[in-house]
């Protein structure tokens, strides 16, 4: 009798001991993946307020896994400029970027792509690349045969206020975000041990003015010269091209693309870099010219007749004569319209003529690559330009970071659905293991491109031309480089 007593016994305390270690096990998660009681300390804190950043905190409170988490903005701009962004229907602004359908449906989940101006968001559904010293083209269609998932659309012209304006809406009406915008990072550091937590891992991001922020995850999204990236020592690795990106805000002639043209982008691969015309609404275009410095700074100083006739003759007459007009110092509308009548050329596969340039918008940016040797580190997540910049000549710049917020949120969802400290290396391993590769290869594919074409004269030049009418006749493998494009992740 005494041993089955002392047998019940043991077995009762085993079970309370049991629950008790669940009880505690369920704190400790709820510790760990649960918001913090302090009004210093949230579970995420972004650095940056741009694309990546704003895509990141309204897919963390769109998902009901991720809605209760603490999160914080600092951005150093006033957002209400972004909040209050506005443009007349003839007027766009300068930086546009090519969303793919991917990066489209993901916006679309997260209810942001609803918010933002449908008007001033133009769709095309073919591409026109060519290479300017051998004339060999590849044409980017769907043809008969539309992608289940995309329809005909290869993507959507759309301006960058555009999307963090709709970005920033569609935040304001799911709501729960502490912002701290116009506010500049002056530090950041680690937290400190008290008598309740012990936060010495924990980065800290001090706020001029006082203010301090600490984060169980700390994610940099505050560009490529990233004050996160520093603070964590992350080297990144790359070079500059010696080229600069021109931009500009272009008028077309008549009533702009119309008919078939309207769905048409374009883009010719010159010794000096490619030049891409992309259809915005109406009869406007966005211009993105990757050339020489001393080239850039020609087009910045012209009048508006002689820059559109360069922009006119970067698509229409030959490398050699489009060097010569660089030499120039003014004069190109005359000699241009002379070469022009000298020049034959097929019309139906250039863009419409160029009859005016929007005031304001002609600007240049120096390119480069980059790319960070990490994107993680303990409580430090990076992404967009603060992890990868890359050639924009695929114009899959700000694709890349929305596949990075994806892969992040989706992290995050799995650490906090698990129990798991969402800001620990070990929890953020799954989105390294996705993006860095998949960013990698995409990178070099683009450093390649553009040191391929940017040979001018030898036994390159109909090696690649033959190449490219390879993969211009192969409609598989030609839908292989569209899927990719899109963003739909076939693979080989």
């Amino acid at each position: 009798m005494e041993s089955i007593a002392r047998r019940r016994a043991v077995a009762y305390v085993c079970r309370s001991c049991s629950r008790q270690g669940l009880r505690l096990q369920r704190q400790a998660r709820r510790a760990y993946s649960g918001t913090a009681t302090r009004d210093d300390i949230y579970d995420v804190v972004c650095v940056g307020g741009g694309p990546a950043g704003l895509s990141l905190l309204t897919a963390l409170r769109a998902n009901p896994t991720t809605s209760h988490l603490r999160v914080a903005l600092v951005e150093a701009q006033d957002l209400s400029k972004i909040r209050s962004w506005k443009l007349p229907p003839n007027q766009f602004s300068n930086r546009c970027s090519s969303l793919t359908p991917s990066s489209v449906l993901f916006l679309d989940q997260i209810g942001a792509w609803s918010h933002l101006e449908q008007d001033r968001v133009q769709p095309y559904h073919e591409m026109q690349v060519w290479d300017g010293v051998s004339g060999a083209r590849i044409e980017f269609d769907w043809g008969p045969n539309p992608n289940p998932s995309t329809g005909t659309t290869i993507a959507y012209m759309n301006e960058n206020l555009n999307l963090t304006s709709g970005l920033l809406k569609r935040l304001e009406e799911l709501g729960g975000v502490s912002v701290f915008d116009s506010a500049r990072v002056e530090h950041i550091g680690f937290g400190e041990q008290t008598d309740e937590l012990d936060l010495r891992e924990w980065p800290t991001v001090h706020l001029a003015g006082g203010k301090q922020l600490l984060a169980r995850l700390l994610v940099g999204a505050d560009g490529a010269n990233s004050p996160v990236r520093s603070f964590a020592g992350i080297e990144a690795k790359g070079w500059d091209y010696g080229r600069h990106g021109v931009v500009a805000t272009l008028e077309l002639e008549g009533e702009g693309w119309g008919g078939d043209q309207m769905k048409v982008a374009y883009q010719r691969f010159l010794p000096t870099g490619p030049v891409a015309m992309l259809p915005l609404p109406g009869n406007h275009a966005t211009l993105v010219w990757s050339t020489t410095p001393e080239n850039a700074a020609l087009l910045k100083s012209l009048p508006a007749e002689d820059f559109i006739s360069l922009v006119n003759s970067a698509f229409r007459l030959s490398p050699t004569d489009l060097d010569f007009l660089h030499t120039q110092s003014s004069g190109q509308a005359e000699e241009y319209k002379w070469r022009l009548e000298h020049t034959p050329f097929d019309r139906q596969s250039v863009p419409q003529t160029v009859v005016g340039v929007q005031t304001g918008t002609v600007a240049s940016f120096p390119l480069k690559l980059r790319h960070a040797d990490t994107y993680i580190g303990e409580r430090v997540a990076l992404v967009g330009d603060a992890a990868h910049t890359i050639h924009p000549l695929a114009g899959q710049g700000l694709n890349q970071g929305q596949g990075d917020v994806q892969s992040l949120v989706k992290t995050i969802d799995y650490a906090v659905s698990h129990g798991q400290d969402l800001g620990t290396r070990m929890s953020l391993e799954p989105y390294l293991s996705e993006r860095y590769t998949a960013n990698h290869v995409l990178l070099g594919v683009c450093d390649k491109l553009h040191k391929l074409y940017s040979v001018g004269s030898g036994p390159l030049v109909p090696l690649r031309s033959l190449g490219l009418n390879l993969v211009n006749s192969l409609t598989p493998l030609k839908s292989f480089f569209m899927n990719q494009a899109a963003g739909n992740g076939v693979k080989i």
